[in-house]
């Protein structure tokens, strides 16, 4: 029975670590950070297949966690995409570490490795190098900002030639 135990939480806290390489914000400020971003660009996985005009929306919850609603269109059947989660820090609340959670018990990280002064963009990773997220105010860019993100991405050992650009347009 411990066995079962030890592994039950082994896999709840397993994708909640740091990629090699990859460190956090300090200095964050939550208050900041909550509202509405644009997805530019991702590593593609299979609950973000095929998905466009892709937002992410975070709002402070009452137990103290943030509220995450991520919305995107299906670019093939035009049906409009909703996921509901929650995320809270791993550590402290000045350290962009985070872990979220979209169905159950399961966890995975939400790192925020790069923010502009201003949050107006903020590079974001998962546990491991398979999930990269750039993230924007405004659903256009520029071109600077993206080659920043792919040469920092580069260096951190993320394969940026798998990135998909996000078409924001309506």
């Amino acid at each position: 029975m411990r066995i079962w135990i030890l592994l039950l939480a082994v896999l709840l806290s397993g994708c909640t670590g740091l990629p090699d390489k990859v460190t956090p914000v300090k200095s964050f400020e939550t208050e900041r950070y909550l509202g509405t971003w644009y997805e530019i660009a991702r590593l593609d996985h299979s609950f973000e297949k095929d998905l466009e005009q892709v937002t992410a929306e975070y709002q402070l919850r009452e137990d103290g966690g943030i509220r995450v609603v991520n919305r995107g269109v299906d670019k093939k059947s035009g049906e409009h995409k909703k996921a509901e989660g929650k995320a809270y820090f791993v550590d402290n609340a000045d350290e962009a570490h985070l872990k979220v959670s979209f169905f159950g018990p399961f966890y995975s990280s939400y790192v925020v490795f790069e923010l502009g002064d201003d949050y107006q963009y903020a590079f974001v990773a998962g546990y491991n190098h398979d999930y990269l997220w750039l993230l924007s105010r405004t659903p256009t860019v520029s071109p600077e900002l993206k080659k920043q993100f792919v040469e920092k991405s580069n260096q951190l050992g993320f394969s940026t030639e798998d990135l998909i650009w996000v078409n924001q347009s309506k």
